[in-house]
């Protein structure tokens, strides 16, 4: 365990084409000097129902495919690698030992694609063979045994083979957090696990937040809460898949980093301006998807979640159009004063973490300064309305409600600069959080 795995030099992309439950091999990727580049295989190109993997980057054409300016893997492919927990799961796999401080450049772009699990994010996988497709999926375990697996990769412990076998499904999905995959009643989640390092139920404030979002009427995935070894655990439905008679049809996805043609080094300079700007050229139903993105962005203010980096925005591709996919990843953030950013630019060179910078930012979405006051206004009253119900669901104490509305939810940094028109919002978000007792 102590030497690195073969290096690989190339890797076959397999796709689920919309409506098919079995994959084709759609092209190969191949190591070069300047980074990963891809070619449609030519029994890929003649079938008829074939789509591009993305056409801005990947268009359907034959021979190699230039990298996109400033990448060095198609942002496309790099969408079904696994994250930050998925390589600390491999690196375990792999090399052994590692934990929190492992340096996951210890392995290269292709390994993480071949050796992760196959069951990821998206429509695509990645193979040795261009003939025969056969899947990394072990069988289903429990969250039990899950989440032994995870708190071992999280101390660095090496995992013995049926621990390895059962945290190894779930090593391509993305994010930082101890996950896995699970399957039950024809349904796909992704299990999210309290961290050992956790302050307060991450978990806990998650599911709070998909909730509310739901409420809110923000389209947003399905969540549920439960427990194993006496820890939180964050159930969350899978959108990217559809079961049918014949089996499982996957949904191609892109991030919002691949749509604004960055990668994690680059994005910093990532924005929801910029994005606006794509959802109003490139996007089914233009009109309601702005609308829509502007009152997710409003809702990740009000509940603290300042993690909004454009891999936790998406949208499904069908080959000609673009959708945007439920919102995901709603997670409130620890801070410690009232002051906070958001991950992404909301506007010009803006990214503070306040009402007012929606409000001025409201005409990229095709919205009145009326309109996007209602939205707010509507959040707000949901949020008082239902936060005791909800936090009830969650099993929050009273001690951990108080501590998260006013510090995670509707900090009073979020609405300090408010005047004029715009006061009674802050009014609003006082009155709501005396009302849960705390405090202003």
């Amino acid at each position: 365990m102590s030497s690195k795995p073969e290096k690989y030099t190339e890797a076959y992309v397999w796709i689920w084409l919309p409506g098919e439950v079995e994959p084709v091999v759609a092209g190969k990727l191949t190591a070069e000097v300047d980074g990963l580049v891809f070619n449609y295989g030519k029994s890929y190109l003649g079938r008829d129902k074939a789509i591009s993997l993305y056409d801005p980057e990947l268009p359907l054409r034959p021979g190699v495919l230039p990298l996109p300016k400033g990448l060095t893997i198609p942002g496309c492919i790099r969408d079904g690698a696994p994250d930050a927990w998925g390589r600390r799961v491999l690196l375990n796999r792999l090399l052994g030992r590692k934990g929190n401080n492992a340096d996951v450049s210890q392995l290269d772009e292709l390994t993480y694609l071949l050796e992760s699990g196959s069951d990821r994010i998206g429509a695509l996988d990645f193979q040795h063979s261009p003939a025969e497709y056969v899947p990394r999926s072990p069988v289903n375990v429990s969250l039990e045994t899950l989440l032994r697996s995870a708190e071992r990769v999280e101390k660095g412990v090496p995992l013995n083979a049926d621990l390895d076998q059962a945290l190894y499904h779930g090593s391509s999905i993305g994010g930082a957090r101890p996950k896995a995959l699970i399957e039950h009643q024809n349904k796909k989640y992704i299990a999210k696990f309290s961290s050992t390092s956790d302050l307060y139920s991450v978990v806990k404030a998650e599911f709070i937040a998909m909730r509310l979002a739901k409420l809110c009427g923000l389209h947003a995935a399905e969540v549920e809460m439960t427990s194993a070894l006496g820890r939180d655990v964050l159930l969350i439905e899978r959108f990217d898949r559809i079961w049918c008679e014949k089996g499982w049809q996957r949904r191609p996805m892109i991030s919002a980093l691949t749509l604004l043609g960055l990668d994690e080094m680059m994005a910093r300079y990532a924005s929801y301006q910029d994005l606006a700007e794509i959802v109003r050229h490139k996007f089914s139903e233009a009109q309601a998807t702005l609308k829509e993105l502007f009152a997710r962005i409003v809702f990740n203010i009000l509940v603290g979640n300042t993690d909004d980096h454009a891999r936790n925005h998406a949208a499904f591709w069908n080959g000609e159009t673009l959708t945007l996919t439920p919102a995901y990843d709603i997670c409130p953030q620890g801070r410690s004063g009232n002051e906070a950013t958001q991950a992404m630019l909301i506007g010009d060179n803006n990214r503070m973490s306040r009402i007012s910078s929606c409000l001025d930012a409201a005409h990229q979405y095709f919205l009145s300064p009326d309109d996007a006051r209602a939205i707010v206004g509507h959040q707000l009253t949901t949020i008082g309305d239902f936060w005791d119900d909800v936090c009830e669901q969650a099993g929050l104490n009273e001690t951990d409600r108080r501590l998260l509305c006013g510090r995670q939810f509707l900090n009073p940094f979020a609405f300090d600069d408010l005047s004029g028109e715009n006061a009674f919002l802050k009014r609003q978000a006082d009155e709501i959080r005396v009302k849960t007792g705390s405090g202003q």
